[in-house]
């Protein structure tokens, strides 16, 4: 389990955890967990096209997810955000299927892409991993104060001369990068599962801003290591334990705060 060739995984699945654990906290204090879900799915195609026309993998994640925000971002003020969300999804989804078709690589590429290869991680995957282990927490904790103030209160913010547009497109921008990055390492639908559960968990059991940010990275924390044991002693995959022990853990505390 600890064996020198499984030391490049745990490192960067604890670094993407440590972001996810961050980042979910304002994606449920926001209300925005469509989004979170939708946001790695819009690199998705990035990383397709990057296979198809043979430019840079990282380029393409980043260019998709950027151009998701844009288009997330403008079609909100449009119509309801969840209705924006959606169709974002499924346009980007549809694209990102279309490539990899066209590629040739489609089974083991969307798999890749959907769940990650987290056991099979190498060095190669530690500097993306730091990246969005140490700058995405940095930047939503410079940002903490209106982010927190324009999530809880719109209209206090305002009046306290906080841009909620900009906020709001800010945040997205960092949680597109972030799961632009981590997708390669973990999939999408892990990312998005260590954004969700542990975050949902913390704030059931706190409602004091800081202490839950702590508590939902420390719960991701504690998921994706247990994941990836289960998921060496079973062989089975670390994207089945990450999201089964992300829902048993909200499901846990809200069986706590009841008590």
């Amino acid at each position: 389990m600890f064996a020198p060739y499984l030391q490049d995984a745990w490192i960067a699945a604890s670094l993407v955890a440590i972001a996810a654990g961050c980042a979910g906290f304002f994606v449920v204090l926001r209300r925005a967990t469509f989004a979170a879900h939708a946001l790695p799915m819009a690199a998705f195609p990035g990383a397709a096209a990057a296979s198809l026309f043979g430019f840079s993998e990282a380029y393409g994640l980043a260019g998709f997810a950027l151009a998701g925000v844009a288009g997330l971002s403008w079609l909100k003020r449009r119509q309801r955000g969840d209705s924006a969300t959606a169709l974002v999804l499924v346009a980007l989804l549809g694209l990102g299927a279309l490539f990899l078709s066209l590629s040739g690589h489609y089974a083991g590429a969307v798999e890749a892409l959907l769940f990650g290869q987290v056991l099979g991680i190498g060095p190669g995957d530690l500097p993306p991993a730091f990246a969005i282990g140490l700058g995405v927490p940095l930047v939503l904790l410079l940002c903490f104060r209106p982010l927190v103030l324009s999530a809880v209160s719109p209209e206090l913010a305002a009046m306290r001369g906080v841009a909620c547009g900009w906020i709001d497109a800010l945040f997205l921008a960092v949680l597109a990068l972030a799961a632009a990055f981590a997708l390669p390492i973990t999939g999408a639908l892990l990312v998005f599962s260590l954004m969700a559960g542990p975050a949902a968990a913390a704030r059931t059991l706190t409602r004091r801003p800081m202490a839950a940010l702590g508590l939902s990275v420390a719960l991701a924390l504690v998921t994706i290591w247990a994941a990836l044991a289960l998921a060496f002693l079973t062989d089975w995959p670390a994207g089945f334990f990450v999201g089964t022990l992300s829902a048993g853990i909200y499901l846990a505390a809200r069986g706590l705060r009841r008590r």
